[in-house]
């Protein structure tokens, strides 16, 4: 079991630097930006199939319940959930922040081309804050209104709050509402938060999206700001010596590096009442919004799960 725990005694450096070294810090920041996250990611993952196995079939049923037909997925990074989707039969665009996630979407879209849903397969390099316009820029999306839109692995917590006024997080939200249909869903997660800010480490347990067996320690810092969380730093150390030789070779990691592989990824940590509120000011206080922890019902023997998993609907 991996030792998920606060580090306590860390230099001013490693808690104040928000993403690995070498990571440019203009613009919306890509914390992937180095290649050491993207790297490993399928490995920390657990697999292509190992993932989206734990949910796919929520996903299908939630969406074919409400007619879903065409997603946006605002967050594919290595095209994991978009693959299951497109698998799934339902028409698929994919963007991303980071050019070093959507590299392995690209690789996996180029392999299945003769496949006609990955031929028509749309994958675009797009900014949360400027979603709509980014899409429409070269004229390649085929649709503009989208039954769903999905933000998910706690995704949409790497989008930082420096002005300490949530404006940017609104915007955000803003730009997703504005690819829905009238009635379309926006299904958007983040961890649990509230026991990370209230513990000091992630809740103990299965994690739904990440189920590799080669991470050995997160170490998780909470930087508070004016008296208020601002930052959640998590530093990823995995042990990657049994990891086969071809695989290596295919991640291109350097055999001196094949014991331990660190990187490390900044969150905006989201209490769950607040994000509440937050989705609320976009979607309005009397949108369908129905909230799962790891992707279960929440009632009163909900206890420490995960991730919140957010359903809202945009009205009609």
């Amino acid at each position: 079991m991996p030792n998920y725990r606060l580090e306590k005694k860390m230099s001013i450096d490693s808690i104040y630097r928000t993403r690995s070294l070498g990571v440019p810090t203009v613009g919306l920041p890509d914390q992937y930006a180095d290649g050491r996250a993207a790297k490993v990611w399928e490995l920390y993952m657990g697999g292509k199939t190992s993932r989206t196995d734990a949910y796919k079939e929520w996903f299908v049923q939630t969406f074919k319940d409400r007619g879903v037909k065409t997603v946006i997925d605002v967050a594919c990074g290595t095209g994991i959930d978009s693959v299951m989707l497109l698998e799934e039969g339902f028409q698929v665009v994919s963007c991303d922040a980071s050019d070093k996630m959507l590299k392995s979407a690209l690789e996996e879209r180029w392999r299945r081309r003769k496949e006609t849903k990955f031929d028509n397969w749309v994958i675009k390099e797009a900014n949360w804050l400027t979603l709509k316009e980014d899409l429409n820029a070269d004229g390649d999306v085929p649709i503009k209104l989208f039954d769903a839109v999905i933000c998910c692995g706690n995704s949409f917590a790497h989008l930082p709050d420096f002005e300490g006024t949530l404006e940017k997080h609104k915007i955000a939200i803003s730009q997703f509402y504005s690819m829905l249909k009238p009635g379309g869903i926006l299904f958007i997660d983040h961890r649990n938060f509230d026991h990370i800010l209230d513990h000091g480490c992630v809740p103990q347990g299965p994690n739904v999206y990440y189920q590799g067996k080669f991470l050995k320690d997160i170490k998780c810092s909470n930087l508070t700001v004016n008296g208020k969380p601002n930052m959640t730093t998590f530093d990823y150390e995995m042990d990657i010596h049994n990891v086969e030789p071809e695989i290596l070779t295919k991640l291109r990691i350097d055999p001196a590096e094949q014991v331990c592989w660190k990187f490390r990824l900044s969150y905006y940590p989201h209490r769950l009442q607040t994000f509440n509120g937050l989705l609320r000011s976009v979607f309005g206080d009397d949108a369908e919004h129905h909230i799962y922890a790891d992707f279960q019902p929440m009632d009163d023997s909900t206890k420490d799960p995960a991730y919140y998993m957010h359903v809202i609907k945009r009205p009609a």
